[in-house]
């Protein structure tokens, strides 16, 4: 799959700060990048690096003196996601899991697999299979949480919204997130640009680990499976945020775009028991 990525970020500077942004596309072999420009408001400074043991893509950004600051981004971009079967998929114990997976069990600073546990074995307890389990958690999570713009914000935790039932894409992930990992089925956050969605914007959703791979669940199904590429992987949004600030900075616009290149069309084909995967 093929698509061109766009995405504007506006701020209005009232002491000089420091921004530290996630918004680069991740690059692998399974996600190639090309053509791909990162602009700032002259007079900023940029260090570019990488965080966390995958390839999250960092910028920090000085503003000095700036009073306003445009930060633009553009790339294109082509993914070969996998569709399997999930009859063909095999799950394995957890004295079999990879250990680069085990750490995606435990409980992180948004999701509270250990307090929602009670809860997860009642809803979906008696369902067999991770993949299964992680399919009823996210119908679960559709059918019983609106999706509202404002409902939350950079505090709200799964428990938050599990009670209220209520919350934007971060929060249907950190929720599923934290189901899941009460289910003892590895699962990570997954920030990234999805095609197609409305309005366009950075998405989130999560991934879980069966049979040693991992596998996309988005259970807000604003966007298409095939159509999602990946800025950053995480515990939860704490170590994969688009935007960090240190300093007195406002966003005053937010522009994201994702398309699919040359006119394709990401149809709503049926992908009744099958399951994407991202990796490489």
């Amino acid at each position: 799959m093929k698509f061109v990525v766009n995405a504007e970020l506006a701020y209005e500077v009232n002491q000089r700060s420091t921004l530290l942004l996630c918004i680069h596309a991740y690059s692998t072999s399974n996600q190639l990048l090309s053509n791909e420009i990162f602009t700032t408001t002259r007079g900023a400074t940029c260090d570019f690096f990488p965080l966390e043991a995958g390839q999250n893509r960092y910028v920090r950004i000085d503003t000095h003196d700036l009073s306003e600051l445009l930060i633009t981004y553009s790339v294109d971009v082509e993914t070969n996601p996998d569709s399997q079967r999930v009859v063909d998929i095999d799950s394995v114990p957890i004295t079999d899991v990879s250990p680069e997976a085990l750490p995606y069990l435990f409980p992180s600073r948004y999701c509270e697999s250990d307090e929602l546990g009670p809860d997860a074995f009642r809803l979906f307890g008696n369902i067999l299979g991770p993949l299964q389990k992680a399919k009823a958690v996210a119908d679960w999570i559709f059918n019983n949480v609106t999706y509202q713009a404002g409902a939350s914000d950079s505090s709200t935790t799964a428990m938050d919204t599990y009670r209220t039932r209520q919350g934007v894409c971060r929060d249907f992930a950190h929720l599923g997130i934290a189901f899941c990992r009460a289910l003892s089925i590895p699962a990570r956050y997954f920030a990234g640009y999805a095609a197609n969605m409305h309005p366009q914007d950075f998405h989130a959703c999560f991934e879980i680990c069966v049979g040693n791979e991992w596998f996309l669940i988005d259970p807000t199904r604003m966007s298409h499976p095939l159509g999602m590429v990946r800025i950053a992987t995480g515990f939860d949004a704490a170590n994969t945020s688009v935007a960090t600030i240190f300093g007195d900075v406002q966003l005053t616009r937010s522009s994201v775009d994702c398309q699919p290149a040359e006119g394709q069309i990401l149809t709503p084909e049926s992908l009744e028991g099958r399951v994407i995967s991202l990796e490489p």
